[in-house]
């Protein structure tokens, strides 16, 4: 029976088990550089099928939050280098997550200038700064012609990643960050091509995605979306239909796997998704995340509903999380206030077995 252990083909990898390390923000890079610090916290963690970095920023104005990495300068690859070549050596494999914020940032990350999004609708809540909270802003509404700019800045981004020796790229269109924000119907309000119907609202996520598969190649390229997640005031008159055809265009763009956050940030589930209706439409690897048990996710894949799961705060407390559920062991208990910013305690401290033991 297949199940989270059982080997997978995934492009040019070839992936031990099905165990996926998702994306997590952890505010450790001081400057946008990745450390030696960040590089053993991964290292950790090189047992997972594929490794997901947290976000790091395809530019200095795709920033929204304090420490956290990019990938488009010679020292953010230099940086990362050290991380692909740790987790490389233990035999691990890994993607970078390409983000930008839109406008789920601050002027204080822009030298005062307002964030960008594709309307200027300001974003209910604070935004999180070197200072502390402050309250969103109203963006700067992106013009036509410079969005051609932005689509650059991750084509950029993924020719750095494969500089940097990441195995692949997963673009970020989902938690309300920028190319969510295009996708949904809430924050756009464009009258141009990248507005209105579904078709133009995806125009952008396609536009990224087309591009950076001309870059690396479609069998390096993930796409992360959020159907039900309203994280970050983002939402769409009809969820359903718009993810219905997210799922066809990316795979005629050939990306190698669609990564399906199916619950809220909150971890609650939402009935207005039907998430079997897009692992029909998409043909490349699904790959599951929310709130996954061993028992659940073993189930999803026998049935055929997808082919990986992607656990988080589990991997964060559990470096070796993938020995642990082979074996049925206890997890570690995460650390809530260690989970953003600070040093190793509660992001390279988190005990192995062997070190419980």
């Amino acid at each position: 029976m297949t199940d989270l252990f059982t080997p997978i083909q995934l492009g040019p990898l070839e992936l031990p088990n099905r165990m996926v390390m998702a994306p997590m923000t952890r505010n450790r890079c001081p400057d946008t550089v990745p450390t030696d610090l960040t590089a053993e916290y991964y290292r950790q963690r090189a047992t997972a099928g594929l490794i997901i970095t947290e976000g790091a920023q395809v530019s200095e104005q795709g920033i929204g939050y304090p420490a956290t990495p990019g990938i488009h300068t010679p020292e953010q690859v230099e940086g990362w280098r050290k991380v692909t070549d740790a987790v490389h050596a233990a035999g691990g494999r890994i993607f970078v997550q390409l983000w930008h914020c839109g406008r789920i940032s601050h002027p204080d990350f822009h030298a005062g200038e307002p964030p960008v999004a594709p309307s200027a609708i300001k974003p209910a809540g604070q935004a999180f700064t070197y200072e502390g909270p402050k309250g969103f802003v109203t963006p700067r509404a992106l013009e036509t012609d410079e969005i051609p700019g932005i689509v650059d800045q991750y084509r950029h981004a993924a020719a750095c990643a494969m500089e940097a020796g990441f195995d692949g790229v997963e673009i970020h269109a989902a938690n309300g960050y920028l190319i969510d924000q295009f996708l949904r119907d809430r924050p756009n309000h464009r009258t141009d091509t990248y507005g209105g119907s579904i078709e133009n609202r995806i125009r952008f996520l396609a536009e990224v995605a087309e591009a950076v598969c001309a870059e690396i190649g479609a069998d390096r390229v993930g796409v992360r979306i959020s159907p039900v997640n309203r994280f970050n005031d983002i939402e769409d008159s009809n969820p359903q239909a718009l993810f219905n055809r997210v799922a066809e265009r990316l795979g005629e763009i050939g990306v190698v796997y669609l990564h399906v956050v199916e619950v809220s940030m909150a971890g609650e589930p939402d009935a207005s998704v039907d998430f079997t209706k897009l692992r029909r439409r998409f043909p490349g690897a699904y790959m599951a995340n929310g709130g996954y048990t061993k028992a659940r996710a073993n189930a999803t894949i026998a049935e055929g509903r997808a082919d990986l799961v992607s656990f988080g705060v589990p991997f964060l407390s559990n470096p070796d999380l993938v020995r642990r559920l082979e074996l049925d062991a206890p997890l570690n208990e995460p650390n809530p206030d260690t989970f953003y910013g600070g040093g190793a305690e509660g992001y390279t401290d988190y005990p192995t077995l062997e070190e419980v033991a």
